[in-house]
């Protein structure tokens, strides 16, 4: 059985790519100081930063195959500029592209966006294209707050953000929601944050009537959906007292939640309450909490231990471990289906 992650990140990089990012903000203290060049990273570097961690573990805990975007806290595109953040995107993007080359079998891209706090997304779509069209990326990861946990874009169903859903939808490629990390002290970034924004985004997606301006707009919310799968009620009361359609079919025809949930407990509350045809199999590695699990003695981000205690039919199993990816990323399902898979 083909096992897709939905939900990596490459959170170990060379030391070029970090020296790349340092030079990018010493430049912001010193405009005196010379644009750094892209980095310039061997493919040994690469290799040894990928074999030891996400593909060791991706071989250890039964993936074949990760979906893989740049470090979510290490996007930034509260820092600098518009020019500073795009320059990091493209560094960014450029090494996804490196390891999906080194190691086609097991990585397949998606792109991090050059967003900055009040710009226009002109910069995030001739990224997304070039990605798509040209490194055979099959997504994107979309945040709702460049300001880094400020909160001062418009919502996601305004028109500020119709154009990145055209070219969107144009490629036929699906968005990942998902912020970056917090500049703002009262926000832990992976603990609160990033919580916080999934669960903010279902809300507006409530609020708003997105998806009849763009029906075949696919959204995935990480992190098993935020707080929504445990207050299922309190959406579906809310949309019913704001006069809007059923959740059921005025969102989650489009939203879907990846399985980064980390504990039986709470992937068991994931199943129990969202359509199977809505979640696809995730576990963030190596991300957010990278420790093992006194209580159980695994990592508790093996995500797949919890899958495989649910006792899902074959046929479930298929639909969680890869049919779902296939539906939702259809680019990565035609290079699946170009390998014969």
């Amino acid at each position: 059985m083909l096992i897709i992650d939905c939900h990596g990140h490459q959170t170990i990089v060379p030391q070029p790519h970090l020296d790349f990012r340092a030079a990018q903000k010493a430049r912001l203290e010193d405009a005196s100081l010379p644009a750094p060049d892209q980095p310039v990273i061997s493919d040994d570097e690469i290799r040894e930063g990928i074999e030891a961690n996400q593909l060791r573990l991706m071989k250890e805990r039964g993936a074949d195959i990760n979906i893989f975007s740049p470090r979510a806290s290490a996007m930034e595109p509260h820092v600098g500029d518009a020019e500073t953040s795009l320059n990091w995107s493209i560094a960014c993007n450029n090494l996804i592209y490196r390891v999906t080359e080194l190691f086609p079998e097991n990585f397949i891209g998606v792109c991090q966006l050059p967003q900055t706090p009040g710009g226009t997304l002109d910069n995030a779509i001739a990224e997304l294209e070039r990605c798509v069209t040209e490194l055979g990326f099959v997504g994107c990861n979309l945040n709702p707050d460049p300001s880094g946990g400020h909160w001062n874009a418009p919502k996601l169903t305004d028109e500020y953000w119709y154009p990145f859903y055209e070219k969107m939808v144009e490629l036929n490629v699906p968005a990942m929601i998902h912020v970056s990390g917090s500049c703002n002290p009262t926000f832990h970034a992976t603990g609160s944050y990033y919580i916080a924004a999934d669960t903010n985004a279902f809300m507006q997606f409530i609020q708003g009537d997105l998806f009849k301006d763009f029906p075949d707009l696919r959204l995935i919310i990480p992190h098993g959906g935020g707080a929504v799968p445990y207050h299922w009620g309190r959406y579906r009361g809310l949309a019913d007292m704001l006069d809007q359609p059923p959740v059921e079919t005025h969102v989650m025809k489009n939203v879907y939640f990846d399985t980064c949930v980390y504990h039986q407990p709470g992937i068991n509350l994931l199943f129990e309450v969202i359509e199977l045809h809505n979640i696809l199999f995730g576990s963030e590695m190596v991300g957010a909490v990278r420790g093992i699990d006194p209580q159980t003695g695994n990592y508790f981000d093996d995500t797949r231990r919890y899958i495989d205690e649910l006792g899902l039919t074959e046929e479930q199993q298929v639909q969680i471990f890869s049919g779902n990816a296939r539906r939702v990323y259809p680019r990565l399902d035609e290079k699946l289906k170009a390998r014969g898979l």
